[in-house]
């Protein structure tokens, strides 16, 4: 039996840039204990907004992800979690929304802090996390299996039942809300979970943790182990004794992990990957309601989502009066800087790593010949933050058009038929979410149709509910996070015959 390191880790106190004040687990969370890392090793947590340090957290090993699994195992094999009334379970899931509801304003404030967006944005992501969580309560004895009819030789029914041990591995840009995607449905299914939360941006999911042993979650159902993702990663979907594994990140990142899990023992998977989204604005949208969407589309988290609606298409009728109207909006209403000033719309870019890489895509853009309409410079001599940057007249083959950025910067480009606007909306190798500007209904459900993404947005965009499912399709991943599609994910099919 390996022996492992169980000394515990204690809390810090931090003053928010907004005055409140709270304690910061700062140790793994492994079977309902804080403790310190196998070599001991920390890793420092940067506020991205003033590039001073927050706290230092515990950086997890392999070592640590063979421990919580050990611990896992245990709580989904000799415990009752798996097995009781679903309704229990509902009851924890239930308790953990309530108390995040009542802290709904500091969790808001720690992921303002800890990942740059704006705390306005951070106060909807809170909401979502509240609203997931119910909704998996409301789900977790309503997934259930079906009888059938053979003939009268035979009764014929199905099981849902839950996989086990489930690894999950979560991005920088929405901390909190893509732990909640993956979490509380894998718990209501009666599933346990080991979670990697990305490396700089740990703090919520922290304490998150700190929630789940305040309501009472048993010990080793609920195991968050921060840490290098190359490593931790690896461990975690590789080892033999987790059953599925859920990852939110980078097309290049989730392709290895599929190979790495279908090799290791087959494991269930689901990915959430890249995208390089198209928005489409025909000759009919209403330019003032459209230019809102297109902000939301792509400037909100400061580009840093998936779905963003990178790629703009406008139909040539009004493709001149649209782009002066953008250029206006913009340059006049969307406010860059300090995150907790609610005059600003876009906070400041999560790490410093992705902030030289967007300023690299905005020099490619230049370089290749793109003109920019507004944007493309830096905010501030301190923090990371970039202006909204809008290139346009650009031809389709350029790698601001094709690659992700995955920051505050969109193309622009122009169609003549509806037929021409969706094959370029098409001509991509990611198929995550898509948005259509109009006002004809037919216009609207013909594209969505013609349009092949997981998500298509109608007179809005990047607007999310619990209760609609997310994800992909191409290189864009597989798999489905929230709606009820979401459980099929964390529930296996078993069939009984039984001859009469």
């Amino acid at each position: 039996m390996t022996k492992f390191n169980f000394e515990h880790a204690d809390p810090v106190t931090i003053t928010l840039p907004n005055g409140l004040t709270y304690d910061q687990p700062t140790g793994l969370f492994i079977n309902n204990e804080f403790i310190k890392s196998q070599d001991y090793k920390t890793t420092k947590i940067e506020n991205p907004s003033t590039q001073e340090i927050i706290c230092e957290v515990a950086s997890g090993t392999p070592e640590d992800v063979e421990y919580a699994v050990q611990c896992a195992e245990n709580a989904f094999f000799n415990t009752e979690w798996a097995t009781q009334d679903p309704k229990v379970r509902a009851r924890y899931l239930n308790k953990l929304a309530d108390v995040i509801e009542s802290e709904q304003e500091l969790m808001a404030s720690i992921e303002t802090a800890d990942n740059g967006k704006t705390l306005e944005l951070s106060r909807g992501d809170v909401s979502i996390v509240i609203n997931c969580i119910r909704d998996a309560a409301s789900y977790a004895d309503k997934i259930n299996g079906r009888t059938i009819d053979t003939g009268d030789g035979y009764m014929n029914f199905t099981m849902k039942e839950p996989i086990g041990v489930c690894g999950q591995i979560i991005p920088w840009n929405f901390p909190l809300m893509m732990l909640a995607w993956k979490i509380a449905p894998a718990l209501a299914m009666g599933n346990v979970v080991i979670l990697k939360p990305a490396a700089v941006t740990p703090l919520n999911a922290l304490y998150f943790a700190s929630l789940c042993k305040r309501v009472g979650i048993p010990a080793g159902v609920v195991n968050i182990i921060p840490g290098p993702g190359r490593s931790l990663g690896a461990a975690i979907t590789t080892h033999p004794k987790i059953r599925k594994a859920a990852f939110t990140g980078s097309t290049e990142v989730g392709k290895d992990i599929a190979m790495r899990a279908s090799e290791s023992n087959l494991k269930k998977i689901t990915l959430e990957l890249g995208g390089k989204s198209a928005h489409m604005v025909f000759d009919d949208a209403i330019i003032e309601k459209t230019l809102p969407n297109l902000v939301n589309g792509i400037f909100k988290n400061a580009g840093q989502i998936c779905s963003s609606g990178s790629r703009i298409y406008v139909q040539e009728g009004i493709y001149d009066e649209l782009l002066a109207a953008f250029k206006e909006y913009i340059d006049n209403t969307i406010k860059v800087g300090d995150p907790f000033n609610p005059d600003n719309f876009q906070g400041a870019i999560t790490n410093k790593e992705q902030y030289n890489t967007i300023l690299k895509y905005i020099d490619i853009g230049k370089d290749e010949g793109a003109k920019i309409l507004t944007g493309g410079e830096t905010v501030g001599d301190k923090g990371y933050f970039i202006r909204p940057t809008v290139f346009y007249d650009v031809n389709e083959d350029m790698r601001i058009v094709k690659e992700e950025v995955f920051g505050p910067v969109v193309t622009i480009s122009k169609f003549k038929t509806i037929e021409e606007g969706v094959a370029m909306a098409n001509d991509s190798e990611f198929g995550l979410g898509a948005g259509i500007e109009t006002e004809n209904i037919s216009t609207a459900l013909r594209v969505a149709k013609m349009l092949k993404a997981g998500t298509v947005w109608i007179n809005t965009y990047n607007d999310f509910d619990s209760r609609v499912p997310f994800g992909g399709v191409k290189q864009s991943g597989y798999g489905r996070e929230m709606g009820e599609e979401v459980y099929e994910c964390y529930t296996e099919v078993k069939a009984v015959r039984i001859k009469l």
